[in-house]
């Protein structure tokens, strides 16, 4: 058994708080985690890769400046894990892909470069699916990671690794990507905190490129403020990434305490398109119910755009197909990918520039659409699924129906709307199942305004603590 596997479940706020103080040693709450991923991780396969001596070292690095009154960081002796689709040096990245199996990169994405700088420690990679293409997460070098709540279904993806591992306990802070969801789906269907900064807010620098215009990277945590503190930490520009030259993320931690009094939210069950369960949609109307009493205003509206889902899939396809031909044609790469995968990107190449700049332009109506809307809202309310976490042996993988009714690949989704506006959106447990199993309502912002969103999510999570509920396997 773990020596103290209290530790494992303290929030990375309170772990550093205690760093400072000299009440715990950073090399003991590392040795903690990984004794605890050595013994659950076997369960859930959270973690792909465990780098344990490096962290060992780099925790008795973090020791000794503790101990010498040296100038600590924000986040010094706190344990990290990185989704294997981000660059770490010296450490593998597949990206889930028999095509980079061996793949050892020579720098860190710039974000866990500013992560370990502020005292961060790596502890490993965490799985996701084949170039993170999918909202579950399987591969074929790794397998498929389980639901802390219930090993039987999905975590969701392709950030469930991370989400997994943050669940059960086997790391405070976890780095997560989301080019459709996948940041808030894990987060939902295993009951933690995730947001999806706003695009470009965390520079995508080096470059390895799977999608041009939508991918975010994000923190994903069991607590409000352990993602503010982490994500103040990943932002800024890059010269390297021209998208992240945006204004200031500004002072989170300072909205943590704002409360929502005063705020004017929109709740929409479905966003007019999507398919939503029963139980979900009573339990994220619930929570929305939940900021009226909190003091804010909340009545419900649709944004009122047409169902996104065509021309997101044009985009994201395009995009996908344009960079892994890098590995050469999908004749020569095909034997290596997944079956799905390679029917993807053979169904692709009928894709034209026409159907992408088509796609482009209603992408821009959108985003004008969305932005009328919050003139008028400071957030937007949704389900961020319309299902809880599904079984993990469906045929496809993904959920094909809901409540009985048949669904499109992504007709179950509400967050990837969010991808082709690029604004910041965040997932928050609202609640659980009558089958124990979690349930996240999504927090949609204004542009560039990560601080109400942090605002709100603190205040529920105030009201309605979550990060005290434990999977029983753990």
């Amino acid at each position: 058994m773990v020596k103290n596997r209290e530790i494992c479940w303290m929030s990375a706020t309170d772990l550093a708080r205690q760093i400072r103080r000299k009440k715990i040693s950073p090399v003991e709450v590392v040795k903690d985690l990984l004794e605890a991923i050595d013994q659950m991780n076997p369960q859930i396969n959270a973690y792909v890769t465990v780098d344990a001596d490096r962290a060992l070292a780099a925790a008795r690095k973090a020791e000794k400046a503790v101990m010498k009154g040296e100038e600590l960081g924000p986040l010094h002796g706190i344990p990290l894990s990185i989704k294997d689709a981000a660059f770490t040096k010296g450490v593998r990245t597949t990206m889930g892909s028999k095509l980079m199996e061996n793949f050892i990169p020579q720098e860190d994405s710039e974000f866990v470069a500013r992560l370990k700088k502020a005292g961060a420690i790596l502890l490993g990679k965490t799985n996701t699916p084949e170039f993170a293409t999918v909202p579950y997460t399987e591969n074929r070098l790794f397998g498929v990671t389980r639901n802390p709540w219930n090993p039987a279904r999905s975590t969701g993806g392709s950030s469930g690794g991370a989400g997994a591992a943050v669940a059960a306990g086997l790391g405070p802070l976890a780095s997560g990507n989301d080019v459709g969801g996948s940041i808030r789906i894990p987060s939902s269907c295993c009951g933690v905190f995730g947001i999806k900064p706003q695009y470009g807010r965390v520079p995508n620098y080096p470059i390895f490129h799977l999608w041009e215009s939508m991918l975010h990277e994000g923190p994903i945590t069991r607590t409000v403020p352990d993602a503010a503190l982490m994500l103040e930490v990943m932002s800024g520009p890059h010269p390297g990434d021209r998208h992240s030259m945006i204004p200031p993320l500004g002072n989170l931690k300072g909205s943590l305490r704002k409360g929502v009094k005063g705020l004017k939210m929109a709740w929409s069950a479905d966003l007019g398109f999507a398919r939503v369960s029963r139980e979900v949609q009573e339990i994220c109307a619930k929570a929305a119910r939940k900021f009226v009493i909190l003091g804010a205003k909340v009545e419900e509206a649709d944004p009122g755009f047409p169902n996104p889902e065509m021309c997101y899939v044009t985009i994201v396809n395009a995009e996908l197909s344009a960079a892994l031909s890098r590995f050469g044609t999908l004749e020569e790469i095909k034997d290596q990918l997944t079956p799905r995968l390679a029917e993807r990107l053979k169904a692709n190449q009928s894709l034209t520039a026409l159907d992408y700049l088509q796609a482009s332009f209603t992408r821009r109506e959108l985003a004008s659409t969305v932005a009328q809307f919050f003139e008028k809202y400071d957030l937007l309310l949704t389900p961020t699924i319309g299902v809880s976490a599904w079984p993990i042996d469906l045929p496809l993988g993904i959920v094909e129906e809901v409540d009985g009714m048949p669904v499109t690949p992504r007709g179950w989704l509400l967050t990837f709307p969010f991808n082709l506006t690029g604004q910041p959106a965040a997932s928050i447990p609202a609640g659980w199942t009558k089958d124990g199993l979690p349930v996240g309502l999504q927090i949609v912002g204004r542009y560039n305004d990560e601080a109400t969103i942090f605002r709100a999510a603190a205040a529920f999570e105030e009201a309605q603590p979550w990060a005290q509920e434990m999977p029983s396997f753990s």
